[in-house]
């Protein structure tokens, strides 16, 4: 009695194995693996043979790092996200859409048959058979020209190639990690704010800081700073003569270093301004302040003169000028 009961269990492994057996349906025996299949050359030209009734879009790519594809080690994440949320989305699997990737070291001789020098490329093979069949049997070809690294774009390019079929949304998991670092680090700055406040508040409302950072920025703008760097000027220039020019000619042109003494120039000319307006008047010694008058406006009428001298430098024919320059 014993001996029927262990035939029929040592038999159990081979019936099993029976059962898993390809049933002749392409698409379904390679829908039932995880999406995107890994394939190699015989299971590529497996998938792609004539007939189909079904679409297979191909990553033909290199991943090892001797190949040195920065693109196909950073799209790869993506595309296997967006082979298992088309396939999660369709369950049923209406659009009759298979993925699978083919690496150059599984694949070379149909990289080579493809004549194909760079990776990735991706291939999207039609039906050509059924109600979505297409007389041309090669294959729609997409390539990575504009560096392409997200799932997004290639999501839209198949929906517009498969038109009469269920297009399953895109969907991304939660990043979870991401959202405990932001939430940490939006808690922290509010922590810090909280503590802080008091003593940062009355920096914020110092006038005087603002005046000094508003003076500072038209300083710079009104001196050209932005100009070198949008024309990449150089910082001086010679003469011609074995000397060093520090100011360009026309008023189109202009050197580094000159935007910097026209800068300070400019300092120079505001600093005294502020000192004999709000400054000298507060100044209880007549005598000091007299001599705090002459002193500031003969710095003005000398910044003014230099200031001039420049400007018929820039023009020669510049018409105003004061003394002593």
């Amino acid at each position: 009695m014993r001996l029927p009961q262990f035939l029929t269990a040592a038999l159990l492994p081979f019936t099993a194995l029976a059962a898993k057996r390809a049933s002749g349906d392409r698409f379904k025996d390679y829908r039932s693996t995880s999406q995107p299949v890994k394939l190699d050359d015989t299971t590529y030209n497996e998938l792609t043979k004539a007939p189909r009734d079904y679409s297979i879009a191909v990553l033909l790519t290199a991943l090892e790092a001797r190949f040195g594809c920065k693109l196909c080690n950073d799209f790869q994440p993506e595309w296997e996200l967006l082979a298992k949320t088309w396939s999660k989305g369709d369950k049923q699997g209406q659009s009759r859409l298979l993925f699978g990737t083919l690496d150059f070291t599984d694949g070379k001789n149909t990289f080579q048959s493809l004549m194909l020098q760079t990776a990735p490329v991706l291939l999207l093979f039609h039906p050509t058979t059924g109600p979505n069949a297409r007389q041309d049997s090669s294959p729609v070809r997409y390539d990575f020209v504009t560096g392409t690294d997200t799932a997004d774009p290639i999501h839209a390019w198949l929906t517009r190639q498969l038109p009469n079929v269920p297009h399953p949304a895109l969907t991304r998991p939660i990043n979870y990690l991401k959202i405990a670092l932001t939430s940490t680090a939006i808690l922290g700055l509010i922590t810090f704010f909280s503590v802080a406040a008091p003593y940062l508040l009355p920096i914020i409302q110092n006038r005087n800081l603002w005046a000094a950072v508003s003076l500072i920025a038209i300083l710079l703008f009104t001196s050209g700073h932005m100009f070198n760097h949008i024309r990449k000027v150089p910082y001086v220039a010679g003469d011609g003569k074995g000397g060093v020019s520090y100011f360009a000619g026309g008023f189109q042109n202009q050197f580094g270093l000159e935007t910097q003494i026209v800068a300070a120039m400019y300092g120079i000319l505001a600093f005294a301004t502020i000192s004999l307006a709000l400054k000298v008047p507060r100044m209880a010694d007549p005598r000091s302040q007299q001599i705090a008058v002459f002193v500031w406006g003969g710095v003005i009428l000398g910044m003014y003169s230099f200031l001039l001298s420049v400007f018929r430098v820039k023009n020669g024919g510049y018409p105003f000028w004061l003394p002593p320059f």
